[in-house]
């Protein structure tokens, strides 16, 4: 953001020299503390400081405040709730300490403070290096995914121990096994837990626990003391033996506050010794109280189950009956059952017969009557018959008068009146005496009978 500002002019009247700025050059409070913290926030990025804690106090909200000071300034810090509890280690007044800070102004009351990522304590800072950068690429190597922590036995008869014989560690874990669990065995395989060549007899002592497999699970111990002290617990060779290890391990290293890279490799992370021996062994009055209620749960259930099967035999029995009584009852049942299929043919029959006379009835209904049109049909035919008759005697008479009529035009009667017909023998009949020659023969017919004649002259 532009911030504006005037330039020296040369000296003129008080009115003259007072000029009135324009509305994009006047800046609020707010907007001013914002250009100037982003301005430092850029100028100055993620940057370690070092110096002494002083006025160390933790609010309801889990964000930590204090000033962080040296022999000649001090700054206001704030550590958010989230980077706070990512500390490893409490810190206090007095302590010097190593922080990763991003330098900025908080805006409500333009203070300058530094916001904290994370700090390590002071005297320290290349081991803490060296964990972190360790801890960073065995963690992208998947050493520590959950996925791959193996489940401890609920109930171990034997106990693998890695530590040194001397350690105190080892003399809590044995006292706490004993009184949790006596039964339990134990089997120790020593190794130095701090000093040069401390890791490779640790991870030894772990290979060696995985190879003999007379334990179900290892304890990896060892008492509190400087990072210094608990470094070989650090080293990569260590991590890996813990992985590799075909038993579960169970790491309790230090105190409370101290984590180590074994820790994160384990598969169950116990705050102290003590804590990783109760994590694997089960109290004994606990147990005993568990199996005495277990005891008593199965003895209920028992009972309720075996009451429940004499109930059931009893109402067996009471279905069991002799063949014969079941035979005369599926007889019983079967004449029922004759009976009930009469009656259900009997009604299916009655049925059947009442719905065809409704039927018939109905056909009757809609069928013509039929002794209507044979007395019709009859009448018909009588008249038709007397028609006929009339008819044919109308045609009888009309037949008479038509026959009187020709009467007289009947060959035969004239005939009867002693006239004869004259034909050639060729069947014509002679109409005219021209036609015939003398000495011709012809034929005469007369009413009865027939004669031949030969002309012997013609007129």
């Amino acid at each position: 953001m532009w911030i504006g500002y005037n330039r020296p002019m040369r000296a003129e009247p008080a009115l003259a020299r007072v000029s009135t700025p324009s509305a994009s050059e006047i800046l609020t409070v707010s907007a001013l503390v914002r250009s100037v913290r982003d301005l430092l926030e850029h100028r100055y990025p993620l940057l370690w400081v070092a110096g002494e804690i002083s006025n160390f106090t933790t609010a309801k909200s889990g964000h930590a405040y204090f000033v962080l000071k040296d022999e000649h300034a001090q700054v206001r810090c704030v550590m958010f709730r989230h980077r706070h509890r990512g500390l490893e280690w409490l810190p206090h007044d007095g302590m010097q300490v190593e922080a990763q800070v991003l330098a900025t102004l908080y805006e409500p009351r333009g203070d300058f403070q530094l916001n904290v990522e994370t700090m390590r304590r002071a005297g320290r800072g290349a081991l803490f290096e060296a964990f972190l950068r360790l801890r960073e690429r065995l963690e992208k190597e998947g050493l520590f995914e959950v996925e791959k922590k193996r489940r401890l036995p609920p109930f171990p008869r034997t106990i693998g121990v890695v530590t040194s014989r001397e350690a105190a560690a080892l003399r809590d874990v044995l006292t706490t096994l004993k009184r949790r669990d006596p039964s339990v065995a134990v089997i120790l395989f020593p190794a130095r837990v701090q000093g040069e060549g401390a890791a490779e007899e640790i991870a030894a002592a772990l290979s060696t626990a995985g190879r003999r497999g007379e334990c179900d699970v290892v304890l990896l111990v060892r008492g509190g003391g400087s990072i210094e002290d608990m470094w070989a617990f650090n080293e990569e060779i260590v991590a890996r033996a813990v992985r590799a290890c075909s038993i579960p391990v169970v790491t309790g290293i230090g105190h409370e506050t101290d984590f180590t890279i074994a820790d994160f490799a384990a598969d169950r992370r116990a705050p102290t010794p003590t804590a990783a021996a109760e994590v694997v062994s089960p109290e004994r009055a606990q147990l005993l109280h568990v199996i005495s209620r277990l005891a008593a749960r199965i003895g209920l259930r028992a009972r309720h189950e075996l009451e429940g099967r004499m109930l059931h035999v009893d109402h067996l029995a009471r279905r069991l009956v002799h063949p014969g009584a079941r035979l005369q009852a599926q007889s019983e049942l079967l004449g029922q059952l004759r009976a009930r299929l009469g009656q259900a043919l009997a009604r299916a029959v009655a049925e059947r017969q009442w719905r065809i006379a409704v039927l018939l009835q109905r056909s009757r209904a809609r069928l013509p009557n039929l002794d209507e049109l044979s007395a019709r049909w009859v009448q018909a035919i009588s008249r038709v018959r007397a028609a006929a008759r009339a008819r044919v005697a109308r045609a009888a008479a009309d037949c008479a008068r038509a026959a009187a009529s020709l009467a007289h035009l009947n060959p035969d009667a004239v005939l009867e009146r002693g006239y004869s017909i004259v034909h050639k023998l060729d069947g014509g009949i002679v109409r005219d005496s021209a036609a015939l020659a003398v000495g011709e023969s012809v034929a005469l017919r007369f009413a009865k009978g027939h004669a031949r004649a030969r002309i012997a002259a013609k007129d």
